[in-house]
């Protein structure tokens, strides 16, 4: 990739006046641009330098996202899928850069991951300490995996909020029918400890603040750089340095742990 030199094309999304084009990770590689034209001359710097390598483009791996409808699409000669979500790096990424999809995925997850420690939820030879520990080790984790990009608004509160008290209700062997209050089921399962949600707030302020520290970097250049152009009419979406703004006001008012 390096000797692409990507870096060195026009080509690429202008993001606070910096020119990004593609993002890697280990073997994987995010290719951007603003245009089809753009993208095809990445594709073919990429594909024309592996191939000098001895390496060979796997267009069935390659996949093509793009904010507007794309019904076929050919890199010299060869198809290449379009999509509008597909999973990267273990985290679901949508065409409308909307995270709720993966939000929800995350509970579905978590879901599966309690199912599977159902003998040991029932078990009556575990104790509950022990049994809250291995949620929060072997479930928790699951849920919250890549929760500091998410923008969690009051609905994704909720939906943190009630997986926690579905995990610790299926502990307790508590149904939604018996007239058990949220905060008897809480103050049962853990008086002072720190809260799903929690939890969650802790992560992303700590990479907030991680990337924040760092100087002229790419993740926050993208965290808070501003795109070039024109956006879609109505509201704009929420961003990382916003929802750090309403979780202040928030939190001067009360309603975060």
């Amino acid at each position: 990739m390096r000797h692409a030199r990507l870096e060195e094309s026009k080509a690429g999304v202008k993001i606070a006046g910096r020119n990004i084009n593609n993002l890697r990770y280990a073997d994987d590689t995010t290719l951007m641009a603003e245009s089809e034209e753009e993208l095809r001359s990445l594709i073919s710097k990429v594909k024309e330098e592996s191939a000098n390598a001895g390496l060979q483009l796997n267009i069935k791996k390659t996949k093509i996202m793009a904010t507007t409808p794309i019904d076929n699409w050919q890199i010299e000669g060869e198809n290449v899928e379009a999509v509008t979500d597909f999973i990267f790096l273990g985290a679901k990424i949508t065409a409308d850069a909307d995270c709720s999809q993966e939000i929800r995925r995350r509970f579905l997850l978590g879901r599966r991951a309690m199912a599977n420690l159902d003998k040991i939820v029932k078990s009556r030879d575990i104790t509950l300490a022990t049994k809250v520990l291995i949620v929060k080790a072997m479930v928790f984790p699951i849920v919250t995996y890549g929760c500091k990009s998410w923008t969690i608004r009051k609905a994704e509160r909720r939906k943190i909020d009630a997986f926690e008290l579905w995990c610790w209700r299926k502990i307790l062997r508590v149904p939604w029918t018996a007239r058990t209050s949220n905060q008897s089921i809480l103050q049962e399962i853990m008086p002072n400890a720190c809260s799903l949600e929690g939890r969650i707030l802790e992560a992303k302020l700590k990479y907030f603040g991680h990337i924040m520290r760092r100087q002229e970097s790419l993740e926050k250049t993208m965290m808070l750089g501003k795109k070039e152009g024109k956006r879609k009419r109505g509201r704009p979406r929420s961003k990382m340095d916003g929802w750090m703004d309403g979780w202040m006001d928030g939190w001067m008012d009360g309603w975060y742990p």
